[in-house]
């Protein structure tokens, strides 16, 4: 039992309550692996009329792995601020934020805690999928190394999508400025980060590969596609490097995710003004 108190803490097992033991959270997943069904038929249907013959290639499953890893991105992308935005700021809104700092719990474990919790949702969202690349290792074309690299890519991008929604959850007092704000930070990381990228390489680095490559390595997009396809990344850098887009992405924005959580537990409790 002693072990149990340990690993979860009040605040932990009471989030968990909240989250898995709901109609909505099962509903969520419903939606979500339904969304995910038709997005692979879909694809499979567009593909099947392209040689002639209306059947699905096999030679094309890697292209369907593909398409399920990067529109699973997008969904965990949309998801997961969502989750994590609120946990802070709504306890505020509830006005029992000051009840939870009044506890033995320190501002470390509730922080940590909302966050795990938010997020071992989403991991379970994340497992229930796996049957539906089984779709994939039915034709062959993708080891299970790709796919576990895959899946360890996504669980990285989670904990930086929430640590940044939990900063901003502590940091503004509304949760619907938090929301906004941390979707924001996800428009940017995708948007302009891919945006900038090819701009500067067609104007100002036409000749060179190095500038846009690193504010490519900056977007998740870029370095999910460099995790299963590493010679994406060659083709970037005009293979000049062997240095692929991941190895930009992890160690600048794990960096990114510990400031967030630290700045978070420090701006937790409020600081008495000096006199």
């Amino acid at each position: 039992m002693n072990w149990r108190r340990k690993l979860i803490n009040p605040v932990l097992e009471k989030e968990f309550r909240l989250r898995m033991r709901t109609v909505r959270s099962s509903l969520a997943v419903s939606i979500y692996l339904v969304a995910m069904t038709l997005l692979a038929f879909g694809f499979m249907y567009m593909t099947m009329f392209g040689g002639g013959a209306a059947v699905f290639n096999p030679q094309r499953s890697q292209e369907l792995f593909y398409f399920l890893s990067g529109a699973q991105m997008v969904l965990i992308t949309f998801m997961v601020p969502g989750l994590t935005a609120g946990v802070i700021s709504g306890e505020r809104e509830k006005q029992t934020l000051n009840i939870l700092l009044t506890t033995q719990q320190s501002s470390t474990t509730i922080i940590l805690s909302k966050l795990f919790s938010s997020l071992s949702f989403m991991l379970v969202v994340i497992i229930a999928t796996l049957p539906l690349y089984s779709i994939v290792f039915l034709f062959g074309g993708v080891s299970p190394v790709q796919l576990i690299a895959v899946f360890l890519f996504y669980m990285f991008v989670m904990l930086l999508l929430g640590s940044i929604g939990v900063f901003v959850s502590t940091v503004f007092k509304k949760t619907m400025v938090a929301v906004i704000v941390t979707y924001g930070f996800a428009v940017f990381i995708y948007g302009f980060t891919g945006l900038a990228a090819i701009f500067l390489a067609q104007t100002f680095f036409r000749g060179s590969s190095y500038v846009p490559g690193l504010l490519l390595g900056l977007n998740p997009m870029g370095a999910l596609i460099s995790v299963f396809n590493p010679d994406f990344s060659h083709e970037v850098f005009n293979r000049q490097t062997n240095l692929q887009l991941w190895h930009i992405f992890i160690p600048l924005y794990s960096v990114v995710t510990a400031v967030a959580l630290w700045l978070s537990i420090a701006f937790l409790r409020p600081r008495m003004k000096r006199g």
